[in-house]
């Protein structure tokens, strides 16, 4: 019986100790993705009213990305509804083609309307190559189009990667 009420107390511990660290873990993203917005604003302050107007946005702070002919990225990145948090979200991707090099990125999605973030946070979320991406630069005006119910901004953060490929985006969330 002592055996028993041992082994409880264990478990009990442990889980609380990954419990916590996850939570460090979530606190770090969601701290990174709001730095990550001001760094977005910073580059181009015409996104103010995409992040006003549209139904909702991911933001991933932190995409690396690299690949010699065959490449992937992956990250993780807080979701917002209404300008609120609302979960935590996670994005890989693989493709084919002529690449070369590795980049590290920021990455926001706008969706359009609340459909198109309902189906982002049931996790049946992926882009097929022919949705692309906006790169943010300096002195480009910024063209907002939603396709499908999206938008898609990437800003540059460090590294170099020469990218004509193929391939797709997959998407995970979990809410808080």
């Amino acid at each position: 019986m002592k055996k028993l009420k041992f082994t409880i107390i264990l478990l009990a511990l442990m889980s609380t100790a990954v419990a916590i660290s996850q939570t460090r873990k979530d606190k770090k993203i969601l701290n990174d993705a709001a730095k990550a917005k001001k760094t977005l604003l910073k580059a181009h302050s015409g996104l103010q009213s995409l992040f006003d107007d549209s139904a909702g946005y991911v933001i991933f702070p932190n995409v690396g990305k690299g690949g010699l002919v065959v490449g992937g990225a992956s990250g993780n990145g807080a979701v917002y509804e209404d300008g609120n948090v609302i979960g935590l979200a996670g994005l890989k991707k693989l493709n084919i083609g002529l690449q070369a090099g590795g980049q590290a990125i920021i990455e926001v999605i706008f969706f359009e309307d609340a459909e198109a973030l309902n189906e982002f946070k049931q996790g049946n979320f992926s882009f097929a190559a022919e949705v692309s991406a906006v790169a943010l630069k300096s002195g480009i005006a910024l063209n907002a189009k939603y396709k499908d119910g999206v938008a898609v901004f990437v800003l540059p953060k460090a590294g170099l990667m020469a990218d004509a490929s193929v391939g797709g985006q997959k998407f995970s969330f979990r809410a808080f």
